[in-house]
C-alpha cells in the first residue's frame, strides 16, 4: 500500500523546492512535481502537506539508551529513555552508548536495548566500551565486538580530560583508536572512537598528539561535548581543520554556564571556512547532566532528552542561516560519518525516514521506515512499558 504526501517543501537535506512523495514498503518510491498515475486500490492514504517543510529523520549519534547517571549512588541511575521520546523529537536513528557507569550497566544490556528499539520500529545501533579502560565489552575486546556484533559500529564514549575518566595515556588512546580503525575495516563499519570531553585543562591535547604521532586517519577520532567550554570549542575548530569530525551536544545552557549554546556553536562553526560536513550534533539523551563542586561531589543533576535536538533545530530556523545549510549536521553528516547506509537523507529507493515540521519548527509528523510514529504531535507508536 502506498502513502501519497503532496505539496511538501522538501529538503533532502538540500532544498529541492515543493514536491510530492510516494512512500511504500518502508521506502521512498518516488519524489517529484507531477504524480504518476496510480491504481486507487494501491493508495492507503493521501495527505496534502500544504507547503510544510519535510526533512530527513534526525540522527542522534549519542544517547544513553539504557539510561546514564549513577555518579552519586544507585538512586541516581537514570532510567532508559522511552521509544517515543526519540520519535517525538524527530529522531529516526539513534546510537546508544555507556557512560560513567559500566559496572551496573553492561554491553549485554546495551545490545538488548538496541534490539528493543529496533523491534519498536526505530533505527538503532550502539558503541562498545564506555568511559573507562579497560573497556566494557561482550567478546573480550573492542575489535571483537566491532567485528562480531552487528549492532556495534564504533567505540565510545571513552572519557578524556575528565576527573571521572580512567586518565588514559597517549599509548592507551592510540591502542584503542587502532582497535576502532582495524575493527571497522574488517567489519565494513565506521570504526570511530567517540570521545567524551570533560572540563579538564588538557582538553583535546591527547587527540592532537595522537594525530601527530601515528598513522591513524583523523576520521577515527570523534570528540563530543566540544561546546561545554569556549576554549575547548576553539580547540575543536582547530581539530576540524585537521579533518576530524566534531560533535556539538544540544544540552540546555543556563545564564551562568560557561558552555556555548548548541545553536550558537553551529552558527560559529558555519561562519568559518572549515568543512561543513565535519560538524555533527547529538542530544546525550538519557544521560545525567550533573553539576560537581570543587571536590568532585555532585551538587545536583538533570537528565538530557533528544528533544533538545529538535529545540535547537527550531531555534536555528529563526536565525539568519538557511535550513539547508545547518540541516546536514542533524542528518546526513552523522549518517555519513557512522556509515548508516541510506539514513540522514531522502532519495528515491531510500528508507522512508522523514519529519514534517510544524509552523513552530518542531516535529509535527514523523515517519520511520514508512510507518507513522507521530501524527499531529501525537505519538502513535510507543514502547511496551510506556504509560
Amino acid at each position: 500500500m502506498i502513502t501519497i504526501l503532496r505539496n511538501a517543501d522538501l529538503y533532502i537535506p538540500e532544498s529541492v523546492g515543493q514536491q510530492s512523495l510516494l512512500v511504500g514498503g518502508g521506502r521512498v518510491l518516488w519524489m517529484g512535481d507531477d504524480l504518476p498515475a496510480l491504481d486507487p486500490m494501491l493508495i492507503e492514504e493521501e495527505i496534502d502537506l500544504q507547503g510544510a517543510r519535510v526533512i530527513p529523520g534526525l540522527v542522534d549519534g549519542h544517547a544513553h539508551t539504557t539510561g546514564g547517571g549513577g555518579e552519586d549512588g544507585a538512586e541516581t541511575r537514570v532510567p532508559a529513555p522511552a521509544l517515543s521520546s526519540f520519535t517525538r523529537a524527530g529522531v529516526t536513528s539513534v546510537i546508544g552508548l555507556l557512560g560513567t557507569d559500566s559496572e551496573t550497566r553492561s554491553m549485554a544490556e546495551l545490545l538488548a536495548e538496541t534490539r528493543a528499539l529496533r523491534a519498536g520500529g526505530l533505527n538503532a545501533w550502539c558503541y562498545t566500551g564506555g568511559y573507562h579502560l579497560p573497556g566494557c565489552t561482550l567478546t573480550g575486546s573492542f575489535r571483537g565486538d566491532l567485528v562480531h556484533l552487528d549492532s556495534v559500529i564504533g567505540i565510545g564514549e571513552l572519557a578524556i580530560s575528565d576527573f571521572r575518566s580512567s586518565q588514559p595515556t597517549l599509548d592507551e588512546l592510540l591502542r584503542v583508536a587502532s582497535e576502532a580503525q582495524v575493527g571497522g575495516m574488517i567489519a565494513g563499519k565506521a570504526g570511530v572512537l567517540h570521545l567524551h570531553l570533560g572540563d579538564g585543562e588538557r582538553g583535546l591535547e591527547l587527540v592532537r598528539q595522537a594525530l601527530g604521532q601515528s598513522e591513524l586517519p583523523p576520521r577515527v577520532f570523534h570528540p563530543t561535548h566540544v561546546n561545554r567550554q569556549p576554549a575547548l570549542f576553539e580547540e575543536a575548530l582547530e581539530l576540524a581543520g585537521y579533518g576530524c569530525a566534531i560533535d556539538v551536544t544540544c544540552f540546555p545552557v543556563d545564564d551562568d554556564d560557561p558552555a556555548i549554546d548548541a545553536a550558537e556553536a553551529v552558527q560559529r562553526y558555519l561562519a568559518t571556512d572549515l568543512d561543513p560536513s565535519l560538524l555533527t550534533l547529538s542530544s546525550d539523551s538519557g544521560g545525567c547532566l550533573p553539576t560537581f563542586d570543587e571536590q568532585g561531589q555532585m551538587t545536583h543533576m538533570g537528565v538530557a532528552t533528544s528533544m533538545t535536538m529538535a529545540d535547537v533545530l527550531a531555534r536555528l530556523l529563526q536565525g539568519p542561516l538557511p535550513l539547508e545549510q545547518f540541516l546536514p549536521a542533524f542528518t546526513s553528516n552523522p549518517a555519513r560519518l557512522l556509515k548508516l547506509a541510506g539514513r540522514g537523507k531522502l532519495k528515491t529507493g531510500g528508507p522512508a525516514d522523514l519529519v514534517v515540521l510544524g509552523p513552530d519548527g518542531l516535529p509535527r509528523d514523523v515517519l520511520v521506515n514508512g510507518s507513522w510514529h507521530l501524527r499531529d504531535g501525537q505519538s502513535l507508536r510507543r514502547g511496551p512499558f510506556e504509560n
